[in-house]
């Protein structure tokens, strides 16, 4: 795709996104003036954007996201690495997955609200036991990503590669690495989002500082507006590292079929 067509496209997009959260909006506006929605209820836009212009215009929304971002960026990068570690381990050695497998899905498919409260015995108030809550959401997608991106490596590209006898580094990154990406990106993009998911969980439970924290106190002050800024900049944290995520996709996965129309 030519540069103009490209920037063309996006515009297109991006004028499609605005359009689409401006019905949005005037629909809301609709409703709650139509059927004098009490505020404490459901604000109109306009408090919502004034609470939220208010929070970047103090700067006291600044403390709060730069806690949060760290906490979601820190639990991201450790839980992948391990994902990927372990992904790649459990495809060389079945007993290690055995072993360990019914632990780690444990870990995914209990209640994370519950896992809150124990994590803070064992680590504490800080941020060990908020990045550790992020970890355990992030882990599983990504672990479960590198497999099966490992197996789905056709046996006849590893056939030849060892009578190629090619070593164990350009197996790896020729060849498996190469394989795994499409589906450990897929995984990574959803790990992203569940990092955000985690640490507004952990710090609505239990911090004193980020966005989590926010929500709580403006929940527990009926305090509606702020409730929904709050959650207007926690999404947009979202996107932002989704975006990054992506960008990066992009930018590794180029050679990729999916990307080809995209070059």
């Amino acid at each position: 795709m030519k540069r103009g067509g490209k920037l063309e496209k996006g515009l297109r997009t991006a004028g499609e996104y605005v359009l689409s959260i401006g019905v949005f909006v005037l629909i809301w506006w609709i409703y709650v003036t139509a059927k004098d929605v009490p505020a404490y209820i459901l604000p109109a836009p306009d408090k919502v954007l004034k609470s939220l212009t208010e929070m970047f215009m103090d700067g006291s929304v600044y403390p709060h996201l730069w806690t949060t971002a760290y906490e979601v960026v820190l639990g991201f990068l450790i839980g992948s690495f391990l994902g990927i570690l372990l992904g790649y381990v459990f495809t060389k050695a079945d007993v290690l997955k055995t072993m360990l497998m019914p632990y780690l899905i444990f870990l995914q498919t209990a209640p994370k609200i519950a896992l809150v409260p124990l994590f803070v015995v064992w680590f504490g108030i800080g941020l060990v036991s908020k990045v550790v809550l992020i970890i355990s959401m992030v882990l599983f997608p990504v672990l479960s990503g590198m497999m099966l991106g490992l197996e789905s490596i056709p046996p006849d590209v590893r056939n030849l590669m060892k009578i190629l006898k090619a070593s164990r580094w350009q197996v790896f990154s020729k060849v498996e690495m190469q394989y795994s990406l499409p589906a450990l990106f897929a995984s990574l993009k959803v790990g992203i989002v569940q990092a955000v998911i985690g640490a507004i969980v952990a710090e609505w439970m239990s911090g004193k500082q980020g966005l989590g924290y926010i929500l709580t106190f403006a929940s527990s002050t009926y305090d509606t507006p702020m409730l929904l800024a709050g959650i207007i900049v926690t999404i947009i944290l979202g996107i932002v590292t989704y975006e990054a995520v992506n960008v990066l996709e992009n930018r590794l996965l180029y050679w990729h079929e999916s990307k080809k129309g995209q070059a």
